[in-house]
């Protein structure tokens, strides 16, 4: 089951040039400020900024869909003919991501928040 769409991640190379531009445009200071990610919440929307985006092979902003179950996701994702990017791993407090490339080279992204 998914949440939807709430968290959008942008691979950008210059990090503090990024964080001026997003923060310009979102009018708000970020909640995670350090040198491997920088993160915003506004409106309900979570965007991320990652300074090892490129290095990990994204070519653009990833639109993470928030799933219950983060690796029977990824496998349904697989089995329908996407190709893995970034096999499931915790990016800190047991948030877990993944993504994928569907036949046009379309970036999707997974994350499962731990559980309460």
């Amino acid at each position: 089951m998914t949440a939807g769409v709430k968290t959008i991640i942008y691979p950008v190379k210059d990090l503090e040039r990024a964080k001026a531009v997003f923060g310009a445009l979102l009018g708000v200071e970020p909640y995670a400020d350090t040198p491997y990610y920088v993160g915003y919440k506004d409106a309900g929307q979570d965007v991320g900024l990652d300074p090892n985006g490129h290095a990990q092979g994204l070519t653009g902003p990833v639109p993470y869909w928030h799933v219950d179950d983060v690796r029977t996701s990824l496998e349904a994702l697989l089995a329908a003919g996407a190709e893995t990017l970034q096999d499931v791993r915790d990016v800190g407090n047991g948030r877990l991501i993944a993504s994928v490339k569907d036949a046009d080279g379309n970036l999707v992204g997974l994350l499962q928040d731990p559980r309460a």
